[in-house]
């Protein structure tokens, strides 16, 4: 049975918007990118949203829906109180392009910073051997679906438009990490550009992204602090830095 809801979207972009009041209906079973649907094929039929699948393995219809950065998709509109107003913004560490659309593009600019995997050079197909708990370690970040909530919430990125520029963070730290524990991986600096080029002296575990990410990986404890304590023993022990300067 369809019931009405209260919405506030927002309408605009960078420059000039605001938060427009809207009455639709919902259906049982509905998630918020339905009501979203019937919203722009009813009353505001150039309301701007990105979308994909609707499954929640693409990550296109990130947004903040009363203020907490979800996926669309996966927002059972039965959560909410059938008396509440829905607040439904854009992503607000990235630009806003037009109404819940961000231009994500500062994502995708760090990506083609991280140097890809290298196997060895004298390695013949078939030959690469792993350990089972290599693969189960890197496979839990590879279940990352570039949603970017992780980056929309990350402070660091969130309240100062500054640090974009020196830092990375969280899904890229993340994939250095997920490269530098890579047992075949033969890039031999990664530690180092994470902390002097990806900015990962910014973080400081707030564990924020890892309870915004849909994919429940656990982006702080099982990739951030493990590549922090790499850094730590590559560059700030006394007795590695000693030993690296006696053999050069």
């Amino acid at each position: 049975m369809a019931r009405k809801i209260n919405l506030k979207i927002w309408r605009g972009t960078s420059k000039d918007g605001g938060l427009q009041d809207v009455t639709v209906d919902a259906n049982e079973g509905e998630v918020v990118l339905d009501v979203i649907h019937r919203v722009q094929a009813t009353q505001m039929n150039d309301l701007a949203v990105r979308w994909n699948c609707k499954a929640g393995k693409c990550g296109s219809c990130s947004m903040e829906i009363n203020g907490k950065p979800r996926l669309a998709c996966m927002t059972q509109m039965a959560n909410f109180a059938e008396d509440e107003t829905i607040t439904i913004t854009p992503l607000r560490a990235f630009p806003v392009i037009k109404d819940l659309v961000t231009d994500v593009s500062y994502n995708y600019e760090k990506a083609l910073k991280v140097p890809a995997f290298q196997p060895p050079a004298d390695m013949k197909p078939g030959e690469p051997r792993m350990q089972q708990v290599d693969v189960e370690r890197s496979q839990e970040f590879r279940k990352c679906i570039e949603c970017f909530l992780c980056q929309n919430v990350c402070h660091v990125i969130r309240d100062h438009e500054e640090n974009k520029e020196a830092y990375s963070g969280p899904r890229f730290l993340m994939r250095m990490a997920e490269l530098d524990m890579h047992p075949l991986d033969t890039v031999k600096n990664r530690k180092e550009m994470a902390q002097d080029e990806h900015g990962l002296g910014f973080c400081n575990i707030t564990k924020c992204c890892t309870e915004v990410c849909p994919e429940h990986i656990h982006i702080t404890d099982n990739a951030l602090i493990p590549l922090k304590e790499r850094v730590v023993d590559v560059k700030f022990d006394p007795l590695v830095r000693l030993s690296s300067k006696l053999r050069k």
